[in-house]
């Protein structure tokens, strides 16, 4: 009895290094369940989270893991979203890591915009990630959401005038259908994907492509796989995720 009332309360969690080198990048794994399948209470959970980020010098930003936020109420996900520029830093991490090599030999690049609200960030993060490789990219397109009585290449006049004035590169622009999915244009290269839902790009069977999903959603990889298993799926989510279950594994 003693257990089940206190456990609990005399939970702790460990935190582990997973990263060498660069931006430290610490791994929490928690487990969804202690006593006889009895879940976590939202508060303690949260603050035992909160005391392993302190325990950790130099911590700057968390990324929960969407299983962990469904054992939190809405209030204490909400203190665990990570900042723009800490998503930026890790998804140009992964766009080195996975897609720089592909991008400098096949030049190709191919953007899916997600809500129309947010355009000028998602323009701007990508304009920063692809800096790298702007010299070697000949083809970029973008797909957009339609919205009423707005000119596309007005409103992206500023971002698209930095490609051609600097680099002779003119984007190709490309709306989605009306089932908003990406139509008949052809995509290779690197695939950036900023949308809550897939898009369904059609990717060239014979082509070297990776799917970046920036928003890690993780019902686009079984999507992927179905309609184009040959690319991999890559997700700032689920390489953590790998990344914590493989130092956990380590330690087995």
């Amino acid at each position: 009895m003693a257990a089940k009332r206190f456990w609990f309360q005399d939970a702790s969690l460990t935190a582990r290094v997973l990263s060498e080198g660069g931006p430290q990048i610490v791994g929490c794994g928690v487990p969804p369940f202690y006593y006889r399948r009895r879940s976590w209470k939202p508060q303690i959970l949260a603050e035992t989270m909160e005391t392993v980020v302190c325990r950790v010098d130099g911590m700057t930003d968390t990324w929960l893991h969407p299983q962990i936020a469904g054992l939190l109420t809405e209030e204490y996900v909400r203190r665990w979203i990570p900042r723009r520029d800490t998503v930026q830093a890790l998804i140009g991490q992964l766009v080195g890591q996975y897609a720089g090599s592909i991008i400098r030999q096949y030049g190709e690049v191919v953007v899916l915009l997600g809500k129309p609200a947010d355009t000028d960030w998602q323009m701007e993060m990508t304009r920063e990630l692809l800096l790298p490789y702007l010299p070697r990219i000949n083809r970029l397109l973008i797909f957009y959401e339609e919205v009423a009585e707005t000119d596309i290449w007005m409103e992206l006049g500023n971002h698209l005038d930095e490609y051609y004035y600097e680099y002779g590169l003119v984007p190709q622009l490309e709306p989605y259908t009306e089932t908003f999915r990406c139509g008949k244009a052809k995509c290779g290269g690197m695939i950036l994907d900023y949308c809550e839902q897939f898009r369904y790009p059609k990717i060239i069977p014979e082509s070297i492509a990776v799917y970046i999903d920036t928003v890690s959603a993780g019902e686009k990889e079984e999507l992927l796989k179905r309609k184009t298993p040959q690319i991999p799926y890559i997700s700032p989510l689920k390489y953590l995720d790998t990344m914590v279950k493989n130092s956990y594994d380590k330690k087995m």
